[in-house]
């Protein structure tokens, strides 16, 4: 088959991008024909198909803020980039992923008319909520806009601006869901709460598919599981929605090590306000993150927004490293309680702190977390359900 994926960006700057990229390696193993489209960027990947790419736009004062502010509504050099690539490559599906503001639903629209299959996986709730990640002003969880955009006005939730919420506004009025809807065959959904909210939002539930993401489980491997060290960790961005300032909260006031990787806005601050027992290690590349990860009793994901399907939780889990999640978003998918993991109250302190020290105590079996992980993550898995979607 010739696939078209679709992502706003062409590298490894975010789990939507992690996502298209083993796509595309796991479809050309299987023989496939793929070409790739996305915005230009300093730090993309080599491809031939980045003739096609329409130019980089900056949301920041500037002579491009005017090309900034009309892309996410289709302009003329992505209709036209896009359509030239359609012309040479003749895909027989257009798979999207993160495509909205950068590029825009423009090019659904457009392989829709011209016959194309079109699927779209679902890496956050964009469809559902104007700032993407169904929380007002980035701290509280909302599902207002599910049924009245017009919330994100009333709200303030773009950066509390009337001017960036209301172009938010007037993007989800221009790109409704009964237009997606009509342009879409198929919506995949890396988790089963996904595709519930997808379902309360009023979109079409035949043509939403659960389909859990998946990972080079081989980058995975270790000699030794059962060599664990005495700290946990969190891996991830530190920001509000992460849920890291509880999580530093909670540590101060327990006697294990907690290893803090990652970078973000809450860095200085959260630095401020740490006791002894926190170390920050900064941003790591995969294999520092192995490292770390690999070594750790378990690892944290305090969030306290909708995770969809989290990678840090896929990886940790094929390191043989058991997770301690929150109970919101899809989490709760991804663990198993007392097998591969434990879960707590989304933003309930005290609930944490006690599972952190239950999961310090509890016998888990690192070795068999792995091999039951790796399986169940295996690329091989998530290919078959594919193209099953593909071809049907």
């Amino acid at each position: 088959m010739k696939i078209l994926l679709a992502n706003k960006f062409y590298y490894r700057r975010g789990g939507d991008c992690v996502c298209t990229l083993n796509l595309e390696k796991l479809l050309r193993q299987h023989g496939h024909e793929v070409a790739v489209f996305a915005m230009q960027h300093p730090d993309n990947l080599q491809t031939p198909w980045s003739k096609y790419f329409p130019s980089e736009v900056k949301f920041k004062p500037g002579i491009g803020m005017v090309e900034a502010l009309m892309r996410p509504f289709g302009t003329k050099e992505v209709r036209r980039k896009f359509t030239a690539l359609l012309d040479e490559f003749q895909p027989d599906v257009v798979h999207l992923n993160n495509i909205h503001s950068q590029l825009s639903p423009v090019i659904a629209q457009i392989a829709h008319q011209r016959g194309i299959k079109v699927v779209w996986t679902l890496h956050d709730y964009k469809l559902l909520c104007p700032r993407y990640d169904c929380l007002r002003n980035g701290k509280i969880p909302c599902e207002d806009c599910f049924s009245d955009k017009r919330m994100v006005l009333r709200h303030r939730c773009m950066k509390n601006s009337r001017l960036a919420s209301y172009l938010s506004y007037w993007e989800a009025v221009a790109w409704s869901r009964e237009c997606l809807d009509a342009c879409t065959d198929l919506f995949v959904c890396p988790s089963r709460f996904v595709a519930e909210k997808m379902k309360q939002g009023g979109f079409d539930s035949e043509k939403l598919k659960t389909v859990c993401n998946f990972i080079d489980t081989e980058k995975c491997r270790c000699d030794d599981y059962t060599q664990r060290e005495e700290f946990y960790c969190f891996v991830g961005r530190l920001s509000h929605e992460k849920g890291v300032s509880t999580l530093i909260k909670t540590a101060n006031a327990l006697p294990y090590k907690l290893m803090v990787i990652g970078g973000g806005p809450l860095e200085t601050d959260l630095k401020a306000m740490a006791g002894s027992q926190v170390e920050f290690v900064g941003f790591k590349q995969w294999e520092g993150i192995k490292k770390l990860v690999g070594k750790a009793r378990f690892t944290v994901i305090p969030s306290e927004w909708y995770e969809n399907n989290p990678l840090s939780v896929i990886e940790a889990q094929c390191l043989g490293t058991p997770v301690l999640g929150a109970r919101i978003g899809g989490i709760p998918e991804l663990i198993e309680e007392n097998r591969t993991g434990m879960m707590f109250e989304s933003r309930n302190a005290e609930d944490l702190k006690q599972k952190i020290e239950s999961m310090m105590r509890f016998p888990f079996n690192y070795e068999e977390i792995a091999e039951r992980s790796r399986e169940r993550y295996h690329a091989e898995n998530y290919y078959r359900q594919i193209v099953e979607l593909y071809q049907g």
